[in-house]
């Protein structure tokens, strides 16, 4: 095959470490590996990052031991074929694993000794948080080279040597106005190769001499890049987390529509949601977790995208809701009680009593019905036997909690002064 028939983006890949863009991470471990320093490494990023042209100016400057492999479509048997070859070579065969994340454990424990005994020098490339996605043995002994998004400063700079390098683009005879150039920048959302591929889209399929940023039209309508499983996924909804915990009202309405825009499952959202209103904001406003669940039944009612106008609203109430964590904090002191204490038997006079052997057995002894004398029933331990009475729940100054936090220094001072009518069980 020609090399005018591959893609835009295969023929301009950097060929040098100069032309490699926005990663300058991945130029220090460049001039490093040149320079006989050939540590086993795995390129972690976003798609259409450079992770593949780093593999490329490897391949370039070492094209006699340099091997590619892809995980989609070869195995373990595909990597002990290479080692054959590095039987009788003076140094270890170069091994460029695209998408190596996609190599289930046992394939990857099989690589293990490989790289450990240095008999291939292993360069992994994966869009996967690495910590995830390869195990612990085996990403140990990798150098790890992260991979940023690209700036559109960056891509115009990639655009504008395809434009000005490439046989095919120069041989359209067509031009692109500035405006339009930043407009595909922009719209690549930080990937050097959709970036390529819109402009020869454009190059090829309009048909003007000239192109103004008005001719692109729908080539600018791009979804935003989203992995609805991987690190993208989780940093987004940690980031409206963590918005709508410090009440920022307009960085948890522009996190959600990052998630909305990019096609997140708006059901995934309004779950957190649901935790975000019982772990952030708890009995400081209880109407926190009615309106979740309001917005739930509204956005399955409705669906996309009149639907998510529910999200928005709730978000807003959320961040502007009171906080406290006492709940939150109440669970956890609560398991660790449950924890040490392991599970006592329930006090009999806090047990039911519906038949006369229960009742002979004392079941129900002693108990005071709180109705007929509230003050009395302050003065009961109600913990099992051996554990007094513990704060778990600590309410705070805020919203409704104060209120609460009011009722029960009320119960605290009556049970102190012993004010109720006290009955002894027995």
């Amino acid at each position: 095959m020609e090399k005018h028939a591959h893609p835009l983006a295969y023929r301009i890949r950097p060929e040098c470490i100069d032309e490699l863009m926005g990663q300058d991470d991945a130029k220090r471990f460049l001039e490093s590996f040149i320079a006989g320093n050939r540590r086993s490494v795995m390129l972690w990023g976003p798609p259409g990052t450079g992770k593949s042209s780093v593999a490329h100016i490897i391949e370039t400057l070492y094209p006699q031991s340099y091997f590619s492999i892809s995980a989609v479509t070869s195995g373990i048997q595909d990597i002990r074929k290479v080692t054959k070859h590095a039987q009788n070579a003076q140094e270890p065969p170069i091994v460029f694993i695209d998408e190596v994340h996609r190599f289930n454990r046992v394939q990857q424990d099989a690589l293990l000794p490989f790289v450990e005994r240095g008999d291939i020098v292993l360069i992994g490339a994966t869009t996967e948080n690495p910590s995830f996605s390869i195990t612990s043995p085996l990403l140990s002994r990798l150098q790890v080279v992260v991979f940023k998004t690209l700036k559109p400063s960056d891509i115009e700079k990639i655009l504008m040597r395809a434009i000005q390098g490439d046989e095919d683009i120069l041989s359209q005879g067509k031009t692109i106005s500035a405006e339009g150039i930043k407009a595909l920048s922009r719209a690549a959302d930080g990937d050097a190769r959709a970036a390529l591929n819109l402009l020869e889209l454009a190059v090829t399929t309009i048909d003007k001499k000239h192109l103004e940023l008005q001719d692109l039209g729908v080539l600018l309508d791009r979804p935003l890049y989203h992995d609805k499983t991987g690190e993208n996924h989780y940093d987004l909804i940690s980031a409206f987390h963590k918005s709508v915990r410090a009440s920022d009202i307009n960085a948890s309405v522009y996190w959600l529509g990052r998630m909305l825009e990019a096609g997140e499952d708006r059901l995934y959202v309004l779950r957190r949601m649901i935790r975000i209103a019982s772990e952030d904001i708890g009995m400081a406003e209880p109407n926190a977790l009615r309106m979740v669940v309001s917005a739930k039944e509204a956005f399955t009612t409705l669906g996309s995208p009149e639907g998510d106008l529910a999200l928005y609203q709730t978000a807003v109430y959320l961040a502007c809701a009171p906080k406290s964590n006492a709940v939150y904090i109440a669970e956890k002191r609560t398991r660790e009680l449950i924890r040490k204490t392991g599970t006592p038997q329930v006090p009999l006079f806090l047990r039911n009593a519906p038949t006369k052997l229960m009742r002979e057995l004392g079941y129900g002894k002693g108990y005071i019905y709180a109705h007929d004398d509230p003050q009395g029933a302050l003065l009961m331990n109600y913990f099992p036997e051996g554990i007094d009475e513990v704060k778990l729940y600590v309410p705070r100054d805020t919203g409704f909690e104060k209120r609460i936090k009011e009722i029960m220094n009320a119960r605290r001072k009556i049970a102190a002064t012993r004010s109720g009518t006290y009955r002894k069980t027995s």
